[in-house]
């Protein structure tokens, strides 16, 4: 009984909190669409990475080292600065690195931060720097990538030496965006390839008629929809929707062909996957190691600049992310209430 008053209570709170939430949300979007107030689309952060070379080397040296040797440390840190200094103040002479991370989901939302990002460094890049892109992504809807893969394409037809840097996976849609690059690089176990279409949906039909539901669905022009969820599906549909999935194929193939035409695109283009050696071994890659390993390689010769957009987050977004938080803190509690509960070992 005690279990039980205890949940009834959660529940309690839970909806309340949530009504409340709901409510605030709904009351300040409407004032701020009253007072048309309009937000910035977000923040370009721009950071130079040698300086975090620089100064785990420092501080390790600080740790281990004693004396004479700690005082020679810092005098060739020294000296190594003024060097770069000295480098860099030919700007028009002095080549540089412009360093982006892509982490994609299924809808490559992370594209409108990347156009962004592409947009500020074709502004003041020259044939003499380069754009290092690392993407992460297993893939997803089609216009989605094709769209990510096209904003890389604007380094590469701006004259800008591009490299694609794959720690762990780069398949189908993220792949698309990765044969882009002038060079990619591959970590020994990174996932690679995946070149193909697929597409799934359940279909109701034969549980809503066995029920006595009928679906109406009403279109204008004959394939305008091929198969659906609800109504029954034909054959005649069926072989449309596969037509339509071997011609995004086509183009995915075509695409990566036009890219990296050394591939046998007929042997990779299977929808099978293979880890970064093998992938080279293939020529889906150019070099199997890792982005830590490119970097730390490349802050040695030049200056390396990472540069990310932070879109601004909507008032609505912001507070649901907070009632997200308070609804996982609650059943976090629960949960540890119940574990102690003979309940739940």
């Amino acid at each position: 009984m005690e279990f039980i008053a205890e949940y009834g209570m959660f529940l309690a709170k839970a909806v309340t909190l949530v009504f409340c939430v709901l409510l605030v949300v709904g009351n300040l979007i409407a004032l701020g669409k009253k007072h048309g107030d309009i937000e910035e689309k977000g923040t370009l952060k721009v950071a130079k990475i040698n300086e975090r070379f620089t100064q785990s080397r420092e501080d390790m040296n600080e740790i281990m080292l004693t004396g004479k040797a700690k005082k020679q440390a810092r005098k060739a840190e020294k000296a190594k600065a003024k060097e770069q200094q000295k480098a860099a103040q030919d700007e028009k002479s002095a080549a540089r690195s412009f360093y982006l991370s892509f982490k994609g989901d299924i809808h490559a939302k992370a594209t409108s931060s990347l156009r962004e990002e592409i947009s500020a460094i074709l502004s003041v890049a020259t044939e003499k720097d380069e754009v290092i892109v690392n993407v992460e992504s297993p893939g997803g809807v089609v216009h989605g990538y094709g769209f990510a893969a096209s904003q890389l394409d604007r380094v590469r037809k701006a004259g800008i030496p591009l490299t694609v840097l794959v720690d762990k996976v780069a398949a189908s849609g993220g792949y698309m965006m990765a044969c882009v690059g002038d060079k990619i690089c591959a970590a020994p176990f990174s996932i690679i390839g995946s070149i193909g279409v697929v597409a799934q949906m359940p279909n109701f039909h034969r549980l809503l008629d066995k029920h006595d539901v009928d679906v109406e669905l009403h279109t204008a022009g004959e394939y305008k929809r091929t198969l659906t969820m609800f109504g029954e599906n034909t054959e005649e549909g069926r072989r449309k929707f596969k037509e339509d999935l071997e011609e995004a194929h086509s183009l995915f193939k075509e695409f990566i062909a036009e890219h990296r035409p050394e591939l046998d695109i007929e042997k990779i283009a299977t929808g099978e996957i293979w880890f970064g050696k093998r992938a080279k071994e293939l020529g889906l890659v150019d070099e199997v190691l890792t982005s830590d390993e490119y970097l730390f390689t490349k802050v040695q010769q030049q200056d390396v600049y990472e540069v990310k957009f932070e879109p601004k987050k909507t008032l609505q977004e912001r507070l649901s992310q907070g009632a997200e938080s308070t609804m996982e803190s609650l059943f976090g509690n629960l949960l540890t209430k119940l574990r102690s509960n003979k309940y739940l070992s």
